[in-house]
């Protein structure tokens, strides 16, 4: 029995990613400012107007309209027409400083040899909110990524590639993507073909739509699936159905973490409904959620499974998860319960030590907010190491 599957990608200038980047710029400079910095911030967007909402903690406050107006300017965007103007959008700022209620026995940035507490101490005592966190797995390409949301992300990314470079000149900044797998057994661990592949990207009046139809498979498509070891000879391909010039939040509203799946795992793994941009790593929705995608890709890096998919929850203020589910969808190489005890003795996922092992109070995050958080080459993405499958070996018992 085979499958088809389906995952979306979209660029960085689409308007619910513009509110994403915003959130994560202010987040990234702060942690800049002070890596203890507390930060929990919104965004939304319409035609000329930005609205940014929350709160934070930190040594001062930050110019928090320069950060919007410099972070639009970044994605693209040059003027109303394009979508929005980096410098004559309106922008609400409605982001307070608070002291955020603490009942860690201060754990949070006091603790080590020189500190009130030791290390293991913090470890056991700071705990951020409940919740469930899912991280996910799956052979499919050498990311351990699935190949749709793989191939969906890359199609998107290579669209800011060469809008940014001026490959295709007179190409804006909003853009979307979307790829069908064919997979040849009910389990979904061999690919067979890519079957369908939407591409829609937003362009000037100034560019006929076949001209960018031309161009974007020529310069987008075809090198993309090129690093694709999957057959696409067949695929149903579509560029720009019709033209696309009024896009971003000139076109619709945007929001922050309302594109939580394009985020992660495309659909094909479950999601614990908490968004990452904009929270700071002290809550679990997103440290957390890297630490389950480490522990899930190392599993199958190890060899133990072709499939993985491993839930965390957390109750509020309590360091330890009360739950580690290891699922493997009958694609293990041993007992899945055996992964399951050798995933609980490899890992430390006490809220704090998550944030410790995998360096999460850095200035890394706007890079996060476009293109997945999950399937990426980059030494900054930590929870992406494979380096814990000889570990995780050692522990099958």
């Amino acid at each position: 029995m085979t499958r088809l599957l389906t995952s979306e990608s979209v660029t960085e200038g689409h308007p619910d990613k513009v509110c994403d980047i915003i959130s994560d710029s202010i987040l990234d400079a702060y942690l800049t400012l002070d890596p203890d910095s507390r930060v929990a911030v919104e965004t939304s967007a319409k035609d000329g107007l930005v609205v940014v909402e929350g709160e934070v903690s930190a040594p001062r406050t930050l110019d928090h309209v320069a950060i919007v107006r410099k972070a639009i300017a970044d994605i693209g965007y040059t003027d109303a027409a394009s979508g929005l103007d980096p410098e004559g959008a309106g922008v609400i700022n409605n982001i307070r400083p608070r002291e955020f209620d603490s009942n860690d026995g201060g754990a949070w940035g006091n603790y080590g040899d020189d500190k009130q507490i030791s290390k293991e101490e913090a470890y056991n005592t700071f705990g951020g909110d409940q919740g469930l966190m899912v991280g996910y797995a799956a052979d499919d390409t050498k990311a351990l990524l699935p190949l749709p949301i793989y191939a969906a992300s890359r199609l998107a990314e290579r669209l800011a590639y060469v809008r940014k470079n001026g490959i295709i000149p007179l190409l804006r900044p909003d853009g979307k993507t979307l790829v069908s797998v064919e997979y040849a057994n009910d389990d979904i661990t061999d690919p067979r073909a890519i079957r369908h592949i939407l591409i829609s990207t937003q362009h000037s009046d100034r560019i006929a739509v076949e001209e960018v139809r031309e161009q974007v498979r020529k310069e987008v498509l075809e090198p993309v699936l090129a690093t694709l070891d999957v057959d696409a000879s067949e695929a149903e391909v579509v560029i720009n159905r019709s033209p696309f010039i009024n896009g971003g939040p000139k076109a619709d509203a945007g929001l922050t973490g309302r594109k939580i799946i394009v985020d992660t795992y495309g659909g094909i793994a479950g999601h614990g409904g908490g968004a990452f941009s904009g929270k700071d790593p002290r809550k679990p929705d997103r440290s957390a959620a890297y630490a389950a995608r480490w522990a899930a890709k190392n599993i199958v890096a190890a060899g133990l499974a072709r499939r993985a998919q491993v839930q965390l929850g957390y109750f509020n203020r309590v360091a330890k998860p009360i739950t580690i589910d290891v699922e493997t969808f009958g694609t293990e190489t041993v007992d899945r319960e055996k992964i399951q005890r050798a995933v609980a003795d490899t890992f430390d996922f006490r809220q704090l030590a998550i944030i410790d092992e995998l360096d999460l109070r850095r200035p890394i995050y706007r890079k996060t907010a476009a293109y997945g958080h999950f399937g990426r080459d980059d030494a900054d993405f930590t929870w992406e190491r494979t380096d814990k499958v000889e570990e995780l070996q050692r522990n099958i018992k």
